[in-house]
């Protein structure tokens, strides 16, 4: 009979070291048994036996332990996967190995716990398109068409733009048709981040349009930017560094070709929610004279009729100090269509 009790109570003790849980000490004295599921953003999340999940501060907590690796990411970039102690207020101890030398570290320095796997980058944007034809007293036939995509991962950010207008009027007596409106721009840009917000960033851009006798103007740089903002409602982001600007106009025989500034922003934010603004700037002045300068700017409206088609009102306004001979240097153009996001 003694036996029995005496194997009972090893089974028993057994079983409460085997049922040791990670535990969380606060502040404040109170202890919170559990299992350490994740921690991001400042939020610990601990699932206990009785209250289920439980979400604490980072900065409640005094210290805590596990009763297993766990994966830890710090402020610094370091990456461990190990077991947590106890350790003095306000730090925790990483369990000693072959390769980790027993420390104790700083609360506040955990950037993030067991975080969630990163999905693949993928490319994201939108196709949207416009016809207008007229015919009767004016023959009119507009067509427009404007793509937008963008590869976003953790480290690096690719975008790629392409805007394309075409427009020809027939007089309805001689049948003469004029062009009115015939252009298209491009542009490619890459951001590599080195930290959280600041990134630097290579791009180049392309341009013609015959009405302008704009044969074709050709910039290319690269510079700093600083990501103030990255949410679903809204993302701003504003840049500055250095372009060389070529431009060649159909009336001219040899193109100009000067250093620039490059300064600009992109802003982007949810007005409502099937409502849309997005509104960005390009500013090239010459470093030989701030006056002559070539300024792009695109303001959009975009309104969403289903989850993936909208409508879309576009105004790009182009001001070029130095226009082509007879041409004024301020463009406008007005786009409206229907997309496609992908």
């Amino acid at each position: 009979m003694k036996a029995t009790r005496l194997f009972l109570l090893i089974c028993m003790m057994c079983g409460t070291a085997v049922t040791f849980a990670d535990q969380v000490i606060f502040k404040n004295g109170d202890r919170l048994t559990g299992t350490i599921l994740s921690a991001t953003n400042q939020k610990m999340v601990i699932k206990t036996a009785v209250a289920g999940e439980v979400t604490i501060n980072l900065g409640d907590i005094q210290t805590f332990s596990t009763d297993g690796p766990i994966e830890l990411h710090l402020a610094d970039g370091t990456k461990l996967q190990r077991s947590i102690l106890p350790a003095d207020p306000n730090r925790f101890l990483i369990e000693s190995g072959p390769t980790v030398q027993s420390q104790a570290l700083r609360i506040a320095d955990i950037v993030a716990i067991n975080p969630p796997a990163r999905p693949t980058p993928k490319w994201t944007g939108n196709i949207s398109a416009g016809l207008t034809k007229t015919t009767g007293n004016t023959h009119i036939d507009n067509r427009s068409l404007s793509i937008s995509a963008e590869r976003r991962s953790e480290n690096d950010r690719i975008g790629l733009n392409l805007d394309f207008a075409k427009g020809r009027q027939k007089d309805p007596i001689t049948g003469v048709k004029t062009t009115i409106e015939d252009w298209w721009r491009g542009r490619a840009k890459y951001d590599y981040f080195v930290s959280k917000q600041l990134y630097v960033y290579g791009d180049g851009r392309y341009e013609k349009d015959a009405v302008a006798d704009l044969d074709r103007r050709i910039l290319v740089g690269g510079g700093c930017g600083y990501q103030w903002l990255e949410t679903d409602l809204t993302k701003f982001r504003v840049e500055l560094g250095i372009a060389s600007l070529y431009e060649k106009f159909e009336t001219a025989p040899e193109g100009n070709s000067e250093l620039s500034i490059q300064a600009g922003y992109n802003f982007q934010r949810r007005l409502a929610k099937n409502l849309d603004f997005v509104n960005d700037l390009a500013y090239y002045p010459s470093t030989d004279s701030f006056s002559d300068y070539y300024l792009t700017t695109t303001a959009e409206l975009r309104a969403s009729l289903t989850p993936r088609m909208f409508s879309n009102l576009k105004v790009i306004f182009n001001y070029d100090q130095s226009p082509a001979p007879g041409r004024g240097s301020t463009d406008v153009k007005y786009i409206i269509g229907l997309g496609l996001g992908f």
